[in-house]
């Protein structure tokens, strides 16, 4: 295959305890038209999934801890050889919580942290108490030996609280930390006018750079923000270090930097395909394709992976194969996915 699927992010929830000002399904605490599907049909799922490929499967929501049968559902997909992991808002964790975990051999847990302290977070979740909890999330899951990263989404309201939430991060004790640019979808469409302006946003993935040279510790990468691999290759140049090794540490698993429905893609808990957790069209339905039809026939996933076919500056960039921009954030601001990235200030050079 020449886009081998690595990571699946499965929505097995709609369900969640929270309200955050962001959330791309804008999940309620009832399913509102989109209830749990059940044990079996999870399992045929995975088997159907293992039978074509062995991507890292997250479980994800929603909120995934709200359904009663999550720890069944990793030990069936580890059973079929699948890497399994759990995507949580942290605040549900318990003791016993991390013990099922554990015991489900889920390989790792990510959290979300929005802000340094409790003010900024609460408010980003809607959620009074969420910081405290997710907080306290970290520290059973260090004191259970649970590996951990943590995912944190920035707007306009937070986006001054960056390098402490890395700071924050770090003395948490996680493994990674992955920096989120929100892609207005879902109720994010409500804070369109929040997001981080063109200019702060390059302003923002060059001091990535700079402070990543320094990072030894811990994993860090920006995400929904594959501009950010152009202005690795170009600082990189600038500077005289090793870029192909930097570009390469900060692939995930491919060498550019979207990468919606070529390796990635999510579920939904409808059964659709999607190319990414904030790309809303569906490539096929699991309930009447199967997995390896889905992937490897869509039309839209071929789109997505024609480069060439990409419009506008992306379309002329020399930066393309390994930026790609974000098919996810060109449909919800263009109303066309191959259109150009809204957010790259770079002019190709075909273009000067």
């Amino acid at each position: 295959m020449d886009f081998e699927p690595k990571w699946i992010a499965w929505e097995i929830t709609r369900r969640c305890n929270l309200h955050c000002v962001h959330c791309r399904s804008s999940s309620e605490l009832e399913a509102q038209g989109h209830p749990d599907f059940s044990f079996e049909e999870a399992k045929r799922v995975l088997a159907d999934i293992s039978s074509y490929a062995s991507p890292v499967i997250v479980l994800s929501g929603g909120e995934p801890l709200l359904r009663a049968d999550v720890f069944d559902i990793a030990k069936y997909g580890g059973s079929k050889g699948l890497r399994m992991c759990l995507a949580t808002n942290g605040t549900l964790v318990t003791d016993e919580i991390c013990r099922k975990i554990k015991d489900a051999d889920i390989k790792m847990v990510s959290l979300s942290v929005d802000g340094s302290t409790a003010g900024v977070h609460d408010n980003f979740r809607n959620s009074p108490g969420a910081f405290e909890a997710t907080m306290n999330a970290a520290r059973l899951f260090k004191e259970n030996g649970i590996k951990f990263l943590v995912n944190s989404s920035f707007t306009k309201r937070n986006q001054k609280e960056i390098p402490k939430v890395m700071k924050l991060v770090r003395e948490l004790g996680a493994t990674a930390w992955y920096m989120f640019m929100i892609v207005p979808t879902g109720r994010g469409e409500d804070i369109m006018d929040e997001l981080i302006s063109l200019e702060d946003y390059e302003d923002i993935l060059a001091w990535h750079y700079e402070m990543e040279k320094n990072e030894k510790d811990m994993l860090i990468r920006p995400t929904c923000a594959p501009s950010y691999y152009r202005v690795v290759l170009q600082k990189a140049k600038e500077q005289g270090d090793d870029f192909k090794r930097r570009s390469l540490k900060f692939s995930t698993g491919g060498s550019k930097g979207c990468l919606a429905g070529q390796l990635i893609s999510l579920m939904d808990v409808d059964g659709n395909l999607l190319p990414c957790s904030y790309f809303p069209l569906a490539a096929g339905n699991i309930r009447e394709k199967s997995f390896q039809d889905i992937w490897e026939n869509s039309g839209l996933f071929k789109e997505l992976r024609d480069f060439k076919s990409y419009k506008g500056k992306c379309g002329a960039c020399e930066y393309v194969n390994v930026c790609g921009g974000c098919r996810a954030r060109a449909y919800a601001m263009t109303g066309d996915y191959m259109e150009a990235e809204p957010f790259c200030s770079h002019t190709p050079m075909k273009m000067k």
